[in-house]
């Protein structure tokens, strides 16, 4: 999608709130030499409050909140879990990237996935719509009565900024670790599969550990 040997004066014309959606690896380079730490956690300031909002679905125990105080929560906690969330992508891309003979460094990660909260951006005025005008359709998982306009609009781009935000990330990977898109790939793909798994012998591990202590009783 890019080249790794764009020029300096490229670089400088690099816009990353525009040119990460179509140009992934351009604004990582130019993220990783020119940007420092305080703006990639920024970039996740911001971008995580549209996470934070959209992770409002289904939230029953906020139905009784003032929205204004939802808002302002989501504001105080998306640097918190933009930080770890990032830290924690950064590590495990820096570790399986090795795999496939990666170069980054973990500062390198950090500040290129931060751009990852770019697109979320977009999320943030589809929530705070729904969220002033139909907070119990958001926030109640047993809401029954019509659904209004903007929760079909908000799902749909909740959906195509989270496929879009894959390609983003695969890009970021490739170009910090300068390996191949495929090799991105399943730097994140590997990792995630041991996590799902680790998940699932974990849910059977509790489940025969109670089954046990339950019968017991």
């Amino acid at each position: 999608m890019d080249d790794f040997n764009e020029t300096s004066q490229e670089r400088l014309k690099v816009n990353p709130f525009l040119s990460i959606w179509l140009h992934p690896k351009q604004t990582t380079r130019y993220m990783i030499e020119k940007k420092s730490i305080g703006f990639a956690i920024l970039l996740m300031s911001i971008g995580y409050i549209g996470v934070t909002l959209s992770d409002l679905i289904d939230r029953i125990s906020f139905i009784d909140w003032s929205p204004w105080l939802i808002v302002l929560l989501c504001v105080i906690l998306s640097p918190i879990s933009g930080i770890i969330g990032t830290a924690f992508a950064a590590l495990v891309t820096w570790l399986f990237g090795k795999l496939f003979k990666g170069t980054a460094k973990y500062s390198q990660l950090f500040k290129g996935l931060s751009l990852t909260a770019i697109p979320f951006i977009v999320l943030i005025p589809f929530y705070l719509i729904w969220l002033f005008t139909s907070p119990e359709s958001l926030m109640d998982p047993d809401f029954a009565g019509p659904y209004p306009w903007i929760f079909w609009l908000a799902i749909l781009v909740t959906i195509v900024i989270g496929v879009w935000a894959i390609v983003i990330t695969v890009g970021v990977v490739a170009e910090a670790h300068q390996i191949s898109n495929w090799m991105a790939f399943f730097t994140l793909l590997i990792p995630s599969i041991i996590f799902f798994v680790l998940i699932i012998i974990l849910i059977i591990v509790l489940i025969f550990v109670f089954g046990i202590f339950f019968g017991t009783m």
